[in-house]
């Protein structure tokens, strides 16, 4: 079978869309972590709102990893998104016209961050890339910040290297630019605008007044289920579009953008293609990082302690669905006020209907990266929030003292954990057994992830407590009787 590249376009099937507009078009947008999420969701939408015209095309860059750039090389930065559902559909994309790798291309990556055809920077570097403190500011201890302070001219973090091209538009005044976080973060575009001044105040306080002054960092939400890649999608997307592609990419049929209307350069026609712009943002994020992301989380790690493998597997079960429904409907709707447009019973029935579609297989284990930078976000914020105003939280701390259970049945099977603090993390749950309550007051005093007034809680102590000792017998045999018990 051939492979997909710009000479074998013209054989593929008129069942596979595709916008040629994307092919013709010259670089805009500058894309850090060109992962799966972005060639999904952002990628997709900027390919399909260059119909509406405008030299659009991305540069990704990645910031370590070659892999995407060496995959997508032979087929000239072609792949095919697959939508799977009853009614599966295939996209090619042709909005990505290049990418980058920072550690063996740094010119490059310079010349296309500062050039003044780029109007756009964009990220999606997961939410440890930015270097923040649990208080989300600018942590000015992390070994990458402070390598790139003191190496200002070879900076390994994003903040430090949107700083370093900052700095030279600043001098060459190429302006119009807008920065966008598309990461997992409450009030994403606020914490970056605010790690970026941080770091370029210790820099240069005339930049950092400039980038203050001039440069728009508008908050944003995303949304669409995105697994990873396998050899299952290649051999499938190869049947559907008669080519090879090296790395499709797979999603469900839901996908949503939600962006602030704070521009500070020109946009492609986003507008047309489904993005929603408003003032206020944080409605829309809050909603979905509680909803959403606390429920896959919590899921995630029971699922994996019940000894399950995909989301699908887990919410297939009755008790699992049973929790995280009573814990959509009763706890975390509670944490929170949604925006005027969105009914949040059919906002949580539509998550549970994701949650149940056996076209996406997404791996628990990939939900579970990460925690220590995701459950701050996705539910100790609501647990605060609950507790400030006399509302419940047994159920949000179910999730909570399920990660706890993973980090010491992790520690006890020398099970790879992927978290930026996965040394501290084994090393502190090296010392638990996972049935005391000596282990909760070791975990929690993990600072980077448990805020003092939180830790210092005693109905959050007892939540945990109780949820993590109840969790301690759960194992594939019991999971009805062990969650029925929290219910």
């Amino acid at each position: 079978m051939q492979q997909l590249n710009r000479n074998t376009l013209r054989q593929l099937p008129s069942t596979v869309l595709h916008n040629k507009t994307a092919l013709n078009s010259e670089i805009g947008i500058v894309h850090l972590g060109p992962g799966a999420f972005h060639r999904a969701h952002q990628a997709v939408f900027t390919d399909n709102a260059m119909e509406y015209g405008g030299n659009w095309c991305i540069c990704g860059v990645s910031m370590r990893s070659s892999g995407v750039r060496d995959e997508l090389a032979s087929q000239d930065n072609l792949y095919t998104l697959a939508v799977l559902d009853e009614n599966p559909s295939y996209q090619l994309i042709s909005a990505i016209k290049q990418i980058l790798v920072l550690s063996e291309q740094r010119s490059l990556v310079m010349q296309q961050l500062t050039a003044a055809t780029t109007h756009i920077i964009s990220l999606t570097i997961t939410e440890k890339g930015y270097c923040l403190t649990s208080d989300g500011l600018l942590d000015l201890a992390h070994p990458d910040i402070k390598h790139d302070l003191a190496n200002p001219e070879i900076p390994c973090s994003a903040i430090g290297l949107l700083v370093t091209a900052l700095a030279f538009r600043h001098q060459e005044c190429t302006a119009e630019l807008t920065i966008i976080s598309c990461d997992n973060l409450a009030d994403n575009g606020t914490k970056l605008a605010k790690a970026i001044i941080a770091f370029a105040t210790h820099v240069d306080p005339v930049l950092a007044a400039w980038i203050k002054q001039t440069i728009s960092f508008p908050n944003t939400m995303v949304d669409s289920i995105t697994p990873a890649t396998n050899e299952a999608l290649r051999a499938r997307v190869a049947q559907a579009i008669q080519l090879q592609d090296n790395w499709p990419i797979q999603r469900e049929a839901f996908t949503q953008w939600v962006i602030e209307d704070n521009f500070s350069g020109p946009r492609p026609a986003w507008e047309k293609v489904g993005v929603t712009f408003t003032s206020d943002v944080s409605a829309y994020e809050k909603a979905k990082l509680r909803l959403l992301n606390g429920s896959h989380s919590t899921l995630a790690y029971l699922g994996l302690l019940c000894g399950k493998e995909t989301v699908n597997e887990a919410i297939s079960h009755p008790t699992l669905f049973k929790l995280i429904e009573t814990l959509l409907k009763e706890q975390v709707s509670l944490s929170f006020s949604a925006p005027a447009e969105m009914n949040v019973d059919q906002y949580i029935d539509a998550i549970l209907l994701r949650y149940n579609n056996r076209h996406i297989r997404h791996l628990l284990s990939q939900i579970a990266w990460d925690g220590s930078q995701k459950l701050p976000f996705r539910l100790l914020g609501s647990i605060q929030d609950n507790l400030a105003q006399g509302q419940p939280i047994s159920l949000l701390c179910i999730g909570v003292a399920a990660w706890l259970q993973f980090l010491v049945s992790a520690a006890q099977t020398n099970f790879p954990l992927v978290d930026p603090l996965a040394d501290k993390l084994i090393r502190c749950a090296a010392l638990c057994d996972g049935k005391s309550k000596e282990d909760v007051t070791r975990l929690l005093g993990i600072e980077q992830v448990f805020p003092t007034p939180l830790v210092n809680n005693t109905v959050f102590i007892d939540g945990i407590c109780h949820a993590y000792l109840g969790l301690s017998r759960l194992n594939a045999d019991n999971v009805t009787e062990t969650l029925e018990a929290f219910l």
